[in-house]
């Protein structure tokens, strides 16, 4: 006979937080949401590798997570998982455009020869989308530098056929430079007191290093808690499978990625545990997470294989049909509260702390704050950051409101991707995700600021300054169907909601 859970399994709506002391050293100002991203031995003592400043990611999906989304979410302290539904090149690339970014010192991959054209040029220019580019003897990136040009210094429709890109540049005798050994600080306290774009760093001999710009420095100032390795590059993430990730992975490794996750509805499998070994036994240092699992001895497996975090959640995404199609699934809190148990078992057993997410079933903003409570150290959201403008997918106007589209990696939009092979015989597929519209909600940065606010203040209300001390303190009580309602507004007639005739 089937083993048989005695207890119902919940979601998050089904509890609220009680409120506990609040001390008076507890306010905003003094919470940090930073959290670990990966396996590390808290024991002895070590420090985690990867850290975030606010633990949220956003889902390895195609509708979410591309490079323009990943460098919003480090900018405000996060990591995106790059969808891996792709080519490993254009996945590659991906990373690549993340990890090239302009955020403090830049090498720059557009570089030029002074006797190359502006039709280069512009060539140039519409490949990397970076609108200043260094001109060097070699047009190597770190060729001697004879001057810059920008996109703003010809217009291309104006120019004689062959117009050289030595004519049009600001040369090396107008250049304001830095020099090899200068700190960001510095190097942007000569960008404004010379009233300059970009500031480029040479070494003794001229050879070009980097290039620091001016909106990086007013970029910075207004996101304090941007992820940055230690390059000052953005931190990124990316999804891989378990079929080519023997060709996958070195990739990426070679792109910059800084932490990779195996992407799987059902990570409790031998194919998971394969992948896990195989790639930290030909890449030591790579990072990766895998999952998803729903119970104490799916987290025991993948720890044991070596998983660097684990992910929690099967079939409670907003998209997902996973429970509808297969009967397969448990509710995300009852999930969440039982793998935290487990992985701190695993710590107090291994001195081994693996961090754990948290993936699918977060509805409102309230959520996050009761998945950490339950012990997660980060969410992964799919819903969430798909209504934002830097998600990858078309704003359109459907029945008067905008919205975005949003469809799940398991429905046939997501798998119709040229040579993706989910395995298994020919017409045995079937969908585990939907196509669908999610409401426009604006910018990533105004969003994630009102949900970390929200977050934040909650822990307040808890007598919480940082997640584990929440982890610790926090009370947590399930409520009824009644308590539910009653928390929302009631017996009111709501005064946006009247619409005039």
């Amino acid at each position: 006979m089937a083993y048989i859970f005695e207890e119902p399994s919940h979601t998050f709506d089904e509890y609220l937080l009680v409120p506990g002391y609040t001390g008076p050293d507890c306010i905003p100002a003094n919470v940090s949401l930073q959290t670990p991203v990966v396996r590390y031995n808290k024991k002895a003592g070590e420090k985690c590798p990867l850290m975030m400043n606010i633990p949220m990611t956003s889902a390895v999906m195609q509708a979410v997570s591309d490079d323009k989304l990943a460098v919003a979410l480090a900018k405000e302290g996060g990591i995106s998982f790059i969808y891996g539904s792709q080519t490993i090149e254009n996945q590659a690339a991906m990373v690549a455009r993340v990890k090239a970014y302009k955020a403090g010192f830049v090498t720059s991959d557009t570089n030029i020869k002074p006797e190359q054209t502006l039709t280069e040029l512009v060539t140039a220019i519409e490949k990397t989308g970076h609108s200043t580019v260094a001109v060097t003897e070699d047009g190597t990136a770190n060729g001697k530098l004879v001057g810059i040009i920008t996109d703003r210094d010809f217009r291309i429709t104006h120019c004689p056929d062959g117009a050289k890109v030595k004519d049009y540049m600001t040369p090396l005798s107008s250049l304001v430079m830095g020099q090899e050994g200068i700190t960001l600080e510095e190097a942007n306290e000569i960008i404004w007191q010379k009233k300059v774009n970009q500031l480029p760093v040479v070494d003794k001999n001229g050879h070009l290093l980097s290039l620091i710009f001016r909106k990086d420095a007013a970029s910075h100032q207004e996101h304090p808690l941007e992820l940055l390795d230690s390059q000052k590059r953005y931190i990124v993430g990316a999804g891989i499978n378990t079929r080519d990730y023997m060709e996958r992975v070195p990739a990426l490794l070679a792109a910059g990625v800084d932490v990779m996750t195996l992407d799987s509805s059902e990570g409790f499998t031998e194919w998971q545990k394969r992948a896990l070994h195989d790639i930290h036994e030909k890449w030591p240092e790579a990072k990766v997470g895998a999952g998803n699992v729903v119970d104490a001895d799916g987290f025991n497996f993948l720890a044991d294989a070596g998983a660097d975090f684990v992910k929690i959640g099967i079939g409670g995404g907003s998209i997902c049909i996973t429970r509808e199609q297969k009967g397969i699934g448990r509710g995300q809190a009852t999930a969440t509260i039982e793998v935290a148990k487990a992985r701190d078992a695993y710590y107090e057993k291994t001195g081994i702390y693996i961090p754990i997410c948290s993936d699918g079933g977060i509805v409102y903003d309230h959520h996050v704050t009761l998945a950490l409570a339950m012990g997660a150290d980060f969410v992964m959201l799919g819903r969430y950051f798909a209504r934002f403008d830097e998600s990858p997918t078309n704003k359109l106007i459907v029945n008067g409101n905008y919205v975005k589209e949003y469809w799940g990696e398991g429905s046939n939009r997501a798998r119709n991707w040229q040579r993706y092979d989910l395995g298994g015989k020919k017409g045995m597929a079937f969908e585990e995700g939907v196509d669908s519209y999610v409401p426009y909600a604006g910018s990533l940065h105004d969003n994630v600021t009102l949900t970390t606010s929200k977050v934040i203040h909650a822990m307040c209300n808890c007598g919480a300054v940082t997640i584990p001390e929440l982890q610790k303190i926090a009370k947590i009580t399930l409520v009824s169907p009644a308590s539910i309602r009653e928390g929302g507004a009631h017996d009111v007639i709501v005064k946006n909601s009247i619409k005039a005739n």
